[in-house]
């Protein structure tokens, strides 16, 4: 790898008249102007590459593996880089702060429950006894689907090239997809209502709100085939999360909590009183929203020991994710008054398009998509931080 190698420019993208300062030896050298993505092939020397961002941060994936390279920082490869690999430098969004959503409109008027993305598709599902479904590539135009079941469809979410839905009736239904359009039947290891469920660390798992009849719990290393657990207390138990090496889940009018490593063994923690729907993880902090007519949320860096904080509407909150810098909690209760916070500690108001009830809110491709029992749905775009200038090197750099 003695020499220079520069691609020719793709729509968007240039490259570089003056070669960064000590480059032992460049890969490549580039920026991008107004396309937000640029892939090429690089020849690496067989060794670890090192990733380049300068003015904005950047997204360089590599044989397949994205690697997240802050502005004006380097990043080294986890594996070599030899002749003839793909690459991709993607923009990044820009952390634009959520305040007002835009309206959208669902395929069909359904009880929307759920919403998750993965994959390039949002994918939501209805709690109305139905077989209909829904999935987008832009979060704002929708298509109907069809779920393997009429069942009330009340939990969604994606890890590991699956799509994941749970049931939140007596029953042992669920469901998977690998692409968000078509659906395949699964089931659960008993009949419960399976009210939530998440995604970490190779491993599914969910919850059920059954309340004090059962302990059941459920984990999963494929989404297709599913292993019985048991969560520490027979509670009304609501939403799971992962973040930092453990799984979270919380329950609807109790303070007892759980965590866990590995999704199948579970432990005791307590929480403050309240009746708690939902929670995620971003930023180092675990955060819970506590349900209708409950202006009061909480928080955790630990996921064992929590304090609450206080939420800008007194109609309260079930849904909560964590995308980009921010927490987004969409309403309840028919309120148009949500809530945005950087940390979980301190929210700030939202608004949403119109008074309804918000039951799901989701992440992804630099977009929050909410949708609503009452059968619509809304999102708020943030803006590609552009233009970035990127580089791709044999050796240790950074860019001039």
């Amino acid at each position: 790898m003695g020499q220079s190698t520069f691609p020719v420019p793709s729509s968007g993208s240039s490259t570089s008249t003056v070669l960064p300062v000590n480059a032992s030896s460049v890969i490549l050298d580039g920026s991008l102007t107004s396309a937000s993505t640029y892939t090429t092939t690089v020849n690496g020397n067989g060794g670890i590459a090192y990733l380049a961002a300068a003015g904005n941060p950047a997204t360089i994936t590599i044989s397949g593996t994205a690697y997240s390279v802050p502005a004006n920082s380097t990043v080294a490869t986890t594996s070599a880089v030899g002749s003839g690999v793909s690459a991709t430098v993607a923009a990044v969004f820009a952390t634009t702060t959520p305040t007002t959503f835009t309206a959208s409109t669902m395929p069909s008027v359904q009880t929307w429950q759920a919403v998750t993305y993965g994959n390039g598709y949002y994918v939501a599902v209805p709690s109305n006894l139905t077989t209909v479904g829904a999935y987008s590539t832009d979060g704002i135009s929708w298509t109907a689907s069809t779920m393997p079941s009429s069942s009330n469809w009340y939990g969604v979410t994606y890890g590991n090239g699956y799509f994941v839905a749970v049931v939140s009736s007596y029953t042992t239904a669920g469901a998977y997809s690998t692409n968000g359009t078509s659906w395949t039947a699964s089931t659960m290891p008993s009949s419960s209502q399976w009210t939530g469920v998440g995604y970490g660390n190779g491993t599914f798992v969910a919850v059920q709100t059954s309340g004090p009849t059962t302990t059941a719990g459920a984990y999963s290393t494929n989404g297709t085939t599913w292993t019985a657990s048991t969560m520490p207390s027979a509670s009304a138990w609501s939403s799971v999360a992962y973040g930092n090496g453990k799984f979270v889940a919380v329950a609807t009018s109790t303070t007892a909590a759980a965590y866990s490593t590995n999704g199948s063994t579970w432990t005791a923690s307590t929480v403050p009183t309240g009746s708690w729907k939902s929670v995620a993880y971003g930023n180092g902090y675990y955060v819970a929203v506590g349900g209708p007519y409950s202006s009061t949320t909480m928080y955790s860096t630990n996921g064992t020991s929590w304090l609450t904080s206080t939420y800008p509407s007194s109609a309260g909150s079930t849904s909560v994710i964590y995308g980009n810098g921010y927490f987004v909690a969409t309403p309840t209760n028919g309120t148009a008054t949500g809530g945005y916070s950087t940390n979980g500690t301190s929210w700030t108001a939202l608004t949403m398009p119109s008074s309804a009830s918000w039951s799901g809110v989701t992440y992804g491709n630099g977009k929050f998509v909410s949708v609503n029992t009452g059968g619509s749905s809304a999102y708020f775009q943030q803006s590609l931080a552009m233009p970035v200038n990127f580089g791709i090197y044999a050796g240790p750099t950074t860019i001039n």
